[in-house]
């Protein structure tokens, strides 16, 4: 799972903080739209990081006087966060749409459900579409949204654009 482990260690990187804290900044920004992250996951990840010395922790007193344990990146986490850099950006690039599962057995279905099944994903991909826009436009003129949050917004945005001119075409076809 090195993408979690790049996420987290990035973070780490600008702040120290606690793993409800960086699960709460996943939320914000959306993470969990475009990579496969979940709050059980970053909360095991910390500490797995932890256990390998690529990040320490330190208890302190939080709110409502409950020991709250933060996080933050060791020298040897820098250097994995460089190497992580460089691995994943020399990946092949994939593309996992979930939805293709139908697509690719759409045949062995009735027509009419055939219609339908495109209906529901064309549905999905307007309301990301959507909501991707919505999230944008809300976060394009705020200086606490790093700018490369915005251009995965904006990637993530074009491509449910890309998807939905596609699903159209097969929406003409079965049709």
């Amino acid at each position: 799972m090195a993408t979690i482990d790049l996420i987290v260690l990035g973070m780490l990187k600008n702040k120290s903080m606690s793993a409800y804290d960086i699960q709460k900044l996943v939320e914000y920004r959306n993470i969990s739209k475009w990579v496969k992250i979940s709050t059980p996951s970053i909360y095991k990840k910390v500490i797995q990081l932890e256990g390998k010395g690529l990040v320490s922790s330190t208890t302190v007193q939080g709110e409502n006087l409950a020991d709250k344990v933060i996080y933050s990146l060791t020298d040897a986490g820098n250097k994995e966060l460089e190497k992580l850099m460089n691995e994943i950006s020399n990946e092949p690039i994939r593309f996992f749409l979930d939805f293709n599962a139908v697509i690719v057995n759409i045949e062995c279905i009735p027509p009419e459900q055939q219609r339908q099944c495109i209906a529901n994903i064309e549905k999905n991909i307007k309301i990301l579409k959507d909501q991707l826009e919505e999230n944008r436009n809300e976060k394009e003129d705020r200086d606490e949204i790093p700018k490369t949050g915005l251009d995965v917004l904006e990637q993530q945005y074009i491509l449910a654009k890309s998807i939905e001119t596609w699903i159209q075409s097969v929406k003409n076809r079965i049709n």
